[in-house]
């Protein structure tokens, strides 16, 4: 116990050097593979980590906050939370993935939750009718399959993730941009206790105190979608935080599902937006969503239905295709191709390719995943 509250103070201490950044203190657990060896480091070794520069090396060298660092420890106790660091065992594999991973959080609930396979549902605060019962429902199919819902505790559709998951008796996670001592919306204080006795847990990268200033959002959203095996955009208008959210979780390579919206729904643009730019999977369906997951479905028709599927596979090279489609599955074969590659390869220009494409996948040859990745069926 004594040995972890080393580690703690010290990267405590590193997260709140001005300045500093998840990516540096990241970069220094990989280099001295035990943080307690951090501030005994020289400024040399220092200089040597990647992101390190003179003004970060002088800053470890100088720093004298402990006081400072014990302080926070005791506020920490008081509050009836504890800090999870990445040097930590229950600190989340997906989320240690992405680029800058934070360096600690603040949780109140079970730590468990924050590793159990899962979507993030995401969307906006005012919502629609539309978009509420499609929130509902999905989180429920989900539950039924016992993946782990994550969101971030704000006014409309991730409220009602949330509580459709505790109505389902499924794990839920709320992210916060504000201190955990600083619950943001304060109406959903009730929500987030539920949240944290029904075994899920409510977390935040922000110290005690912090206020749920606008620019926390956009950067806690990154925790979201890192946690989480894919996305669901349920209705979102053209900018705002599900947008920002599902463009994080593209580059976090993690997959994005939206739900189509009728056209003149201004609050369901950005979903619509996602699925024309090939950014995101239209799902009409939870089975959408669970067939882009590596996660078996809870369903009946376990072994005997994935022997059914593999017997009705198609084979391409059995089919009349042309020159062209030949030639695409060929390249399928070898592995997935982004559509902009594959059109590079087999020397068709991109929209007679998505003519091309779009005939195999009608024919039930071939499958389009986010990001308008194309792969063999």
């Amino acid at each position: 116990m004594l040995k972890n509250k080393k580690k703690l103070r010290v990267l405590l201490a590193l997260s709140i050097i001005p300045g500093f950044g998840c990516r540096r203190v990241y970069n220094l657990i990989r280099y001295t593979k035990d943080p307690e060896k951090i501030f005994h480091l020289g400024k040399r070794e220092l200089r040597s980590v990647e992101g390190i520069g003179e003004a970060s090396a002088l800053s470890v060298l100088a720093f004298d906050e402990w006081d400072k660092v014990d302080h926070i420890l005791e506020q920490t106790e008081k509050n009836g939370s504890k800090i999870i660091t990445l040097a930590d065992p229950e600190y989340p594999d997906l989320l240690k993935q992405i680029y800058d991973p934070p360096v600690l959080f603040w949780i109140k609930g079970n730590a468990e939750a924050l590793k159990q396979p899962g979507v993030a549902i995401v969307g906006t605060r005012n919502t629609s009718p539309y978009g509420r019962k499609m929130a509902r429902k999905f989180t429920e199919d989900l539950a039924d399959q016992k993946l782990c819902i994550f969101s971030g505790l704000a006014h409309g559709i991730d409220s009602i993730a949330h509580q459709t998951a505790l109505d389902n008796n499924t794990q839920t996670v709320a992210v916060l941009g504000s201190g955990i001592d600083n619950l943001y919306p304060r109406e959903n204080a009730g929500l987030a206790n539920d949240i944290v006795r029904s075994g899920g847990a409510v977390i935040t990268e922000y110290p005690l105190g912090t206020n749920p200033d606008a620019g926390n959002f956009p950067v806690r959203n990154r925790i979201v979608s890192g946690m989480s095996l894919g996305v669901l955009v349920i209705e979102s208008g053209i900018k705002g935080g599900s947008m920002i959210t599902a463009d994080l979780a593209l580059d976090q390579n993690r997959e994005v599902f939206a739900l189509p919206h009728p056209v003149v729904s201004p609050s369901g643009t950005g979903c619509n937006y996602l699925i024309k730019r090939g950014a995101a999977k239209l799902v009409q369906t939870v089975d959408d969503i669970l067939e882009e997951l590596p996660v078996n479905a809870n369903s009946e028709s376990s072994s005997d239905g994935s022997k059914v599927q593999e017997q009705n596979k198609k084979d391409w090279r059995k089919e009349d295709l042309d020159e062209n489609s030949i030639k695409i599955c060929e390249l399928l074969q070898q592995k997935p191709y982004q559509v902009d590659d594959l059109s590079d390869k087999v020397g068709m220009d991109t929209s007679q390719l998505l003519v091309a494409l779009l005939q195999l996948e009608m024919e039930g040859l071939v499958s389009q995943k986010a990001g308008k990745i194309f792969e063999l069926k």
